[in-house]
């Protein structure tokens, strides 16, 4: 499955769950992640979607490290099946 497509899938499973993804674009700034996910209580998730073969760029890995830094969420999935497992996963913690 291609990386647009589990991005879409994502999408449409997280307003499922009654939460917000946005998409992450930031000008002059490469590598950060595809989406902003906001679980409906306010838990704020960075999200990298890959394929099952994708990997991080040095300057994904960058972006991702720095955000860490700061105390983000930051979550890297590869392929639908670990997207959709860690999607319910962070969902379930909020019940």
């Amino acid at each position: 499955m291609l990386e647009r497509d589990i991005e879409k899938k994502m999408t449409a499973l997280v307003k499922k769950l009654g939460g917000l993804s946005y998409k992450f674009v930031s000008p002059g700034c490469d590598g950060v992640p595809d989406r902003i996910v906001i679980t409906p209580g306010g838990a704020v998730v960075f999200w990298e979607l890959k394929t099952e073969t994708g990997r991080l760029s040095p300057r994904q890995r960058l972006q991702i490290d720095r955000l860490q830094s700061h105390g983000c969420q930051v979550v890297v999935t590869y392929g639908w099946e670990d997207t959709e497992k860690t999607v319910r996963e962070v969902f379930d913690r909020e019940i």
